[in-house]
């Protein structure tokens, strides 16, 4: 008995589209997965948006501006430090002491402008603690040149070095009474509005510095030729001094540079919070690198961008500034930074074995 529906011939060139349907969605996946490959920072990327859009399901007051505005703006002083760290890490090295740096020299020049020169232009407070900060981070790169041993066992040594001058010499009380120019420094507005609840939300007007420090970094590692020594050293230093790159002038250059970055954020975090604490900061080196790692910089050096590092911060932000809005307890902020730079490193593990 015949079929009364017999199967319809396709034409050749239906057929021919069937049978590369399968081959072109693997080379689809294929060519994604080489993509997150070459540029880390868009896995991070996605997770941010991940958690974005869930958390803005689970509660809409995540995407109100008075939300998105206190998000900005504590994203600073992390995002300046982050900056420095991925500039010693694109070199081959890494820095525990920038936050002591930052403690050290915006509670000297508090200290200074109260005691000694109440009056001062805010421009030279700044000034004071950024070239305070280069010269201390100078002496960083200075001695992991010279002593030839890790940058990790230096920044270790250094740390515990300023703070302890700083506690020892300078002082341990908290300074509440801030001079009226660096408050208003950390007062004066970017952009301010009133709430449908009252509050007035203001993004203050050294917001942008973070912007300009990442632009400024970014010019520094796709535009000039430090740029190219401090990658170079980071892959390979041996290779890069046969090169002609000069070494100490790169470890100089990188250490100085994130510690004028970290005297930036000092300041700002004082007038912030309109005190200075001489305990403030401590702690944040491990929140800091673990931006820097999840923007796709490697511990061992050589590669990273600035746009990764931006998104790094952007991610531990939300993390730490979300978890509450959805009804799980800050102590658990730890824990999630944690997961995130296991699958990070098992990510980055895998992204160089399948190469």
């Amino acid at each position: 008995m015949s079929d009364p529906h017999p199967p319809v011939a396709q034409p050749p060139a239906t057929q021919a589209l069937i049978a590369e349907a399968p081959a072109q969605r693997l080379e689809r996946r294929r060519s994604l997965a080489g993509l997150f490959r070459r540029r880390p920072e868009l896995v991070s990327l996605t997770i941010l948006l991940v958690i974005c859009t869930a958390v803005a399901m689970a509660n809409p007051a995540f995407l109100q501006a008075a939300s998105l505005i206190d998000m900005g703006r504590s994203s600073v002083v992390t995002g300046l430090f982050a900056l420095g760290v991925f500039a010693i890490l694109a070199a081959g090295g890494i820095d525990v002491s920038f936050t002591a740096i930052a403690a050290l020299t915006m509670y000297s020049a508090t200290l200074f402008v109260i005691n000694i020169w109440p009056d001062a232009p805010m421009a030279l407070v700044v000034a004071m603690t950024v070239i305070g900060g280069t010269a201390l981070g100078c002496l960083n790169g200075w001695m992991v040149h010279a002593l030839r041993v890790p940058a990790l066992i230096v920044t270790i040594g250094t740390q515990y070095l300023f703070r302890g001058f700083l506690l020892a010499f300078i002082g341990t009380v908290w300074l509440m009474e801030l001079p009226a120019q660096m408050i208003a420094f950390g007062r004066a507005p970017l952009y301010e509005f009133e709430s449908a609840a009252g509050v007035t939300v203001l993004l203050p007007l050294y917001f942008l510095i973070f912007p300009a420090a990442a632009l400024l970094t970014w010019f520094i590692f796709n535009r000039t030729l430090m740029g190219r020594a401090i990658f170079a050293t980071g892959g390979n230093s041996g290779v890069a001094a046969r090169l002609g790159y000069d070494q100490r002038r790169v470890h100089v250059f990188v250490f100085g540079f994130t510690g004028a970055l970290a005297g930036m954020a000092g300041i700002i975090h004082v007038c912030a919070n309109r005190m200075a604490n001489p305990f403030d900061l401590v702690g944040m080196e491990i929140e800091v690198i673990a931006a820097v790692v999840l923007g796709g910089a490697r511990i061992t050096g050589g590669t990273g961008t600035v746009f990764g590092t931006v998104i790094g911060v952007l991610l531990i932000t939300v993390v730490n500034n979300s978890l509450v809005l959805v009804g799980i307890p800050s102590t658990w902020q730890r824990v999630v930074v944690g997961v995130f730079i296991l699958l990070a490193a098992a990510f980055f593990t895998g992204r160089h074995t399948n190469r």
